[in-house]
């Protein structure tokens, strides 16, 4: 086991997801102490009028090939949640197990969030528009521009909530950003 202190300086590696049948974003991030950096990101897709099993083993062998790539010590993934179109839930639900089962059969840990647990840690308000959280993912990663399409975007956010609350002080450095009269104008844009 790994002295505390000696913790914060070995890198981790943190896989967020954003679940979704036709795009699944994905963002690999490494943390070392309160220090983040996007390694890989991206969205994985599926073809439209596809029969479902099949996209359901294609979703299924692209994440095992993130998996593979990444190598990550943890996988994040937005909680599942209910919204007015039935049918979409419960095909990102059928794309959300996939994801679960190649992480399961990977044997790493998964963490779930939801969508206001994200808005919080990253954007410091748990009600955050989406172009607030994005632009905080490209400030807190040192990115030039917001990820695309939004599915990258999320899958980064997520990541990002992921390191943010496994002990570090990024918590902290979300607070002071999301405060700063500078950062606050930026993020209102």
């Amino acid at each position: 086991m790994i002295d505390k202190k000696l913790q914060a300086f070995v890198p981790k590696i943190v896989l967020g997801i954003d679940p979704g049948l036709a795009r699944m974003g994905y963002g690999v991030v490494t943390q070392k102490g309160s220090q983040l950096k996007a390694l890989d990101y991206g969205t994985l897709t599926t073809e439209a009028h596809t029969p479902l099993e099949e996209r359901l083993a294609v979703m299924f062998e692209k994440v095992q090939r993130v998996l593979k790539k990444a190598k990550p010590d943890v996988v994040a993934m937005e909680e599942l949640f209910f919204s007015r179109n039935v049918k979409t839930a419960i095909a990102v639900g059928q794309a959300r197990g996939v994801a679960l089962l190649a992480c399961g059969l990977a044997k790493v840990p998964i963490f779930e969030y939801k969508p206001s647990e994200v808005k919080q840690a990253v954007a410091g308000f748990g009600a955050a528009d989406k172009q607030q959280v994005q632009k905080m993912v490209k400030l807190l990663l040192g990115l030039q521009e917001v990820p695309k399409p939004d599915d990258t975007a999320d899958a980064l956010a997520i990541a990002i909530a992921h390191a943010q609350s496994s002990g570090t002080q990024l918590s902290e450095a979300v607070k002071r950003l999301s405060k700063s009269p500078v950062n606050s104008t930026f993020l209102k844009r």
